[in-house]
C-alpha cells in the first residue's frame, strides 16, 4: 500500500517561507502573486493491510505539528 501525506500551515499561521517565495516571484518578474502558502508531501510505502488510521496516528504522532499544521491523506 502506498500513501500521501499533505502538509499545511493551518489558515492564520505566519509563512515566512511561503512569503520569501512570493518576494522571490516577483522580483523576477512575476507579477499577480498575492500570496503563496508552502507545505510537504510525504510518500509512504507501506506493507499491506496498514489502515488509514495507522497513516493518521502517523500524522498525529510525528509527521504533522497540528498545532500549527493541518494534513491529508491520499492512499494511492
Amino acid at each position: 500500500m502506498k500513501a500521501r501525506v499533505y502538509v499545511m500551515l493551518k489558515t492564520g499561521v505566519l509563512d515566512p517561507q511561503g512569503e520569501a517565495v512570493r518576494h522571490a516571484l516577483g522580483s523576477l518578474g512575476f507579477d499577480g502573486v498575492n500570496a503563496v502558502r508552502q507545505g510537504k508531501v510525504i510518500e509512504l510505502d507501506l506493507a499491506e493491510g496498514t489502515t488509514e488510521e495507522t497513516v493518521r496516528s502517523m500524522c498525529e504522532k510525528l509527521l504533522a505539528n497540528t498545532v500549527i499544521e493541518s494534513y491529508r491523506i491520499e492512499v494511492l
